[in-house]
Order: C-alpha cells, then structure tokens, then sequence
C-alpha cells in the first residue's frame, strides 16, 4: 500500500479532516425506473466523509478527507475531483489491487432512492492503516469529523481509534452513519459506536442511526442519552419531521425547509458541512442548524452529491425566500385572530 503524500501538506492545520468514504457516484438521468431500465448516468463525486469536506469548503474551510482509493481511472477522478472542490487529496492513500468504489441509486422521488455500492471483496477506504496515519495533521485540526461506517472493517477501523487517541480535549463530531451492508456483523456496531462516543464533542445521527448508538429512535430521548455519553450538541435528523438539536441548556427545531425534491442523496452531509462551518464560526445554535437544514434542503433539490454543495450566499437566499413566503401567512394568521 502506498502512503498518503503528505509532501505538499503546507499552511496552516486544516479546519475540518473527515474520515471515512469515497467514490464514484453515477446516478441515473432518468427517474422513476429502475436501474434495469435505465439508459444513461451522470458522474460525480461521491461518500459520505467526502461530500462533507466538500461541503465545508463550500464556506472557506480548508478541509481534506482521510480515505482510500485505488489505483485506477476512478482513484485519479477522485483525486483530481477533491482537488476542483478545494479539498485536500494528501490524506488519500493508494491502495494497490484494490479498484474505487462505485455506487449507483436508483430516484423516486419524493422519498426513495435505493443505493447500490461496488465495494467487494473490499474496498480501499477499508484499508486505511494506523502506520500511515499523519498524527500532527490530525492533531492540529480544528475539527475530526468521523463517520460510524469507517467502525465497520480492519484495519480503517484501529486507524480511526487511533486518530482519536491523537483528539484527546479536542473536537470531534460524530455522524453515526450506518450501513448495516458494511458490517460482517451488525450486532458488534453498538459496542463500538459507544466507544467512538467517548470521544465526540459533537453527535449527528437520524433516528436508525441513534437507534444503534444508543439504543432508541425516539428523537428527545436520544438526544438525551447522546449528551449523557458526554457530547456537548446532539443533532437528530428526522426527514419529513425535521431536525432537533440539544445541548445541556438549549433544544431547537426546524420543519424541512420545503422544496422541489429532486435527489434525497447527500442532503445530510449538505447539512454537515454547514454544521461544522456554523459551530467553528461560533454562530447561535439556532442559526447553525436553520441553515444546515436549508443546506441540506438544496441538495435535496439537485441531482448530484458532492457536485451540488451549496455556498453559504446560496443557502441564505434559500432562507430569505423561506422567510418571505412565510411573512404574509403569518400576518393573514394575526388578521383573523384580531377582533373586528
């Protein structure tokens, strides 16, 4: 395995490092079919860690992803794709043998679409080895974003540990990400999700996601069982019921910001990418999440993953249209309750 070219690894740390997936996503140009049935694809970038790097610079941050690609075709796509999005491709690291992965889905929207990931027998961002973990970048970073599928296989798995033992005191926001696919054994991932915790500042789950965390779906009692774990914000991501956010002191919610819903895929590393940019910024919680939800919101309505993460002046003309739709509804609300 080739180690990660950390060379041109220059200028100050790096405010956001994720941790976790990358590859090609080709997403079908049709929709409502099946992949049987499908004629044509459009190529982007695509994984989970990778779309919220992507989605951090979007807002300035200088971010890299940790991860793995092959050496093929893909794995120089992928490096040159990063590279256009202003992310870092030196963490990336090269795994001989091994070919990037591919992932197809299938849209219907408004609420389905299916993945398919290429990744067997392995893919190489399951490969990622503690002997080539660049320590001082990891240390020096504002944020380690982790993901809970880089928990599912040795040795990405004693990798990530590792980079959290280089974390200590320092911020850690856990997107709980599960992929029961990823996993030989799915019933090892509460064990290890909750040492993972020990280390997380920061939780973003959905309901499934808490579920396996902390053992409950129900969005005010994970919030709740997350900060006894010991993250100082819980963020709970509830599709069509919106999101809720709770720190020891403070609970915010939003509705789904309502749009055109092209492509569900990505909404929520849209919303992680804002996330991070929001609590580095040091913004109000609720500002943090109203604009990751509209972040997230954006995405929702395009096609692509990682190609369709918004800019911060994209997101809030998305809030200010919100907020201009909403001014005359509540003053016709104020009318009716006023007496004649």
């Amino acid at each position: 395995m080739s180690a990660p070219d950390t060379s041109d690894v220059s200028g100050p740390p790096y405010d956001v490092i994720t941790v976790g997936r990358v590859g090609v996503d080709l997403y079908p140009e049709q929709t409502g079919v099946g992949l049987a049935d499908v004629r044509t694809f459009a190529k982007y970038l695509g994984g989970t860690a990778t779309n919220v790097a992507v989605a951090a610079a979007r807002y300035g941050l200088r971010t890299a992803v940790l991860t793995g690609v092959g050496d093929d075709p893909f794995g120089m796509y992928v490096r040159g794709a990063l590279r256009g999005f202003g992310v870092d491709d030196a963490l990336v690291t090269t795994v001989p043998g091994l070919q990037t992965p591919v992932v197809f889905c299938e849209i219907f929207p408004p609420d389905d679409f299916p993945l398919y990931f290429y990744r067997r027998p392995v893919a190489p961002d399951q490969c990622l080895e503690p002997a080539l973990l660049d320590r001082a970048a990891v240390r020096a970073a504002r944020v380690l974003w982790i993901t809970g599928s880089a928990l599912a296989v040795e040795p990405t798995r004693s990798t990530l540990f590792a980079a959290l033992e280089e974390r200590a005191g320092r911020e850690v926001y856990f997107d709980l990400d599960w992929r029961p696919g990823f996993w030989a054994d799915p019933a090892e991932a509460p064990e290890l999700y909750a040492r993972a915790l020990r280390y997380a500042t920061v939780a973003v789950g959905n309901r499934e996601e808490a579920q396996v965390a902390v053992g409950t779906g129900d969005p005010d009692r994970a919030a709740e069982l997350l900060l006894d774990r010991g993250v100082r914000l819980a963020v709970i991501k509830q599709g069509p019921d919106g999101v809720l956010a709770r720190t020891a002191a403070e609970s915010v919610s939003f509705p789904p910001v309502p749009v055109e819903v092209v492509n569900g895929l990505g909404a929520g590393d849209a919303f992680g990418g804002a996330l991070c940019a929001g609590l580095l910024a040091g913004r109000p919680l609720s500002r943090v999440i109203s604009t990751a939800n509209a972040a997230g919101a954006l995405v929702a309505s395009r096609h692509a993953c990682a190609d369709a993460m918004p800019t911060l002046s994209e997101v809030e003309e998305l809030l200010a249209r919100q907020a201009r739709r909403a001014a005359p509804a509540a003053i016709d609300a104020e009318t009716k309750r006023s007496p004649v």
